[in-house]
């Protein structure tokens, strides 16, 4: 094997490690606008994490799918006037005040 075949592989070893390296993501930092265009992730996973965030609040750990989906399209519809505010924020205004 040639001498300069060993630290090449090291390297593809190393440069494989660090593509899966974790990021890690401030959602109370996270604008509609971010959300709307998909600029940090599938806002369907947003959601997720957020209705989990919400109903962990609450002690509740039961999910109505359909009442997700209609949630999330709230914060959506809610988001497009308001580009500037944080999901958090949009979700609480949009869904959780309003169910109050």
């Amino acid at each position: 094997m040639p001498r300069f075949a060993v630290p090449v592989l090291l390297l593809a070893c190393c440069a494989g490690s660090a593509a899966e390296a974790q990021v890690t993501i401030d959602v109370a930092k996270i604008t509609c606008e971010q959300f709307r265009n998909y600029a940090i992730t599938d806002p369907n996973n947003i959601a997720i994490w957020l209705s989990g965030y919400y109903n962990a609040k609450r002690n509740n750990t039961v999910i109505d799918v359909q009442a997700f989906k209609e949630s999330l399209e709230k914060v959506k519809d809610y988001c497009i006037t308001r580009p500037n505010l944080t999901v958090m924020q949009a979700a609480k205004e949009a869904v959780i005040d309003k169910a109050k």
